[in-house]
């Protein structure tokens, strides 16, 4: 029996506005081995870039507790090598950073590990912090739209 964090995402999964991503081509699900769900994000073309990065979320406590999530790599299965990360401006910079905490998370309010001791961020960044009645798209989102500016240049390492 699946236990109810795990019941909520996948009513999310199944949802319009989860499927309204799929349907444009934003992003999609990969794979589910709870309380992991790998989802891979679209990326814009650049010389020598993937099409799509690899999100590895850990969703217990879905949809009340915030998800964590870490470049992966969908082929082997395991965490993306710090030199496949995004890379870019000073914002895309700023959240991919593999750097950062041993690179165990994006560096996003909305992300349970990152917003650990960082207090200041729900009044900071309001609009960036984890939404419980939206759930997993609130993430996505975030991830799509920074991948998706002009500011992002490919893989660290290219």
């Amino acid at each position: 029996m699946n236990r109810p964090d795990q019941l909520l995402m996948e009513q999310d999964l199944a949802a319009p506005e989860f499927r309204c991503g799929v349907f444009e081509g934003r992003w999609r699900h990969v794979a589910t081995d709870w309380p992991h769900v790998v989802i891979a994000v679209a990326a814009p073309e650049r010389g020598n870039a993937p099409t799509e990065y690899g999100f590895r979320f850990e969703c217990s406590g879905y949809r009340q507790t915030p998800v964590t999530a870490k470049p992966w790599d969908i082929a082997a299965n395991c965490p993306l090598p710090p030199p496949r990360w995004p890379a870019g401006n000073p914002i895309i910079a700023s959240v991919f950073r593999p750097d950062w905490n041993g690179g165990v998370c994006l560096y996003l309010p909305c992300d349970r590990v990152a917003l650990e001791g960082h207090s200041n961020w729900p009044a900071q960044y309001p609009n960036r912090m984890w939404q419980p009645g939206r759930g997993i798209v609130c993430y996505l989102e975030q991830i799509h739209d920074l991948l998706n500016q002009s500011g992002y240049t490919g893989p660290r390492g290219s």
